[in-house]
């Protein structure tokens, strides 16, 4: 739902604060509510939050996995910014504490996070696929998981040559990461946000 015809370059998005709590995603200069999800929606970024952040630890990388407080400034649009607002991104500790004291925003310039993750919505599952999926891969960040519970899938983009290939999982799969290639999770097991 877009919430004003007014157009906001980025700088006035970052400053922007209309007195409540809603958070927006900024698309070609339009602020666009975000939809308050549903206890499942909220439920597997929550997890996979633990489990990037455990498997990190295990690794011994230096990654932070964060639910839904960190823009990636986006590409899209002619003359007009775009920031998405990830259900879930895994960024490097340091790339999080020089967030610290600026908005939570990684710009165009720096580097991309190491992964992120929508969770479909009724609402949102033609941006996920489609709109999320081309500006992720044109900012080369190297891995973009959809996690569809409306479709029982879960399909991890991994960047190659410029392009996403992906590769869907469902029921009993092992989910395969690049990122994280001892992951020991399956699609049953983040569905219903249980493990």
């Amino acid at each position: 739902m877009t919430v004003t015809a007014q157009r906001f370059t980025l700088e006035e998005y970052l400053h922007y604060d209309d007195g409540t709590d809603t958070l927006y995603e900024l698309v070609n200069g339009e602020l666009v509510s975000m939809a308050l999800g549903t206890g499942q929606h909220g439920a597997i970024p929550k997890l996979l939050v633990g489990v990037f952040d455990t498997e990190s630890s295990r690794l011994g990388r230096e990654w932070t996995a964060l639910q839904g407080v960190v823009g990636v400034q986006s590409p899209r649009g002619d003359r007009w910014d775009t920031v998405r607002i990830p259900d879930v991104v895994v960024i490097t500790k340091e790339e999080w504490r020089n967030l610290q004291n600026s908005e939570a925003v990684i710009r165009m310039n720096e580097l991309p996070p190491l992964l992120v993750v929508e969770v479909v919505s009724e609402s949102t599952k033609n941006i996920d696929y489609r709109a999320k999926r081309a500006e992720y891969c044109v900012l080369n960040i190297p891995e973009y998981w959809i996690v569809d519970p409306l479709q029982g899938k879960i399909t991890v983009f991994t960047l190659c040559d410029g392009w996403y290939d992906e590769v869907v999982f469902t029921d009993r799969d092992r989910v395969i990461s690049p990122t994280f290639p001892e992951l020991n999770l399956t699609v049953n097991q983040i569905l219903p946000g249980e493990i």
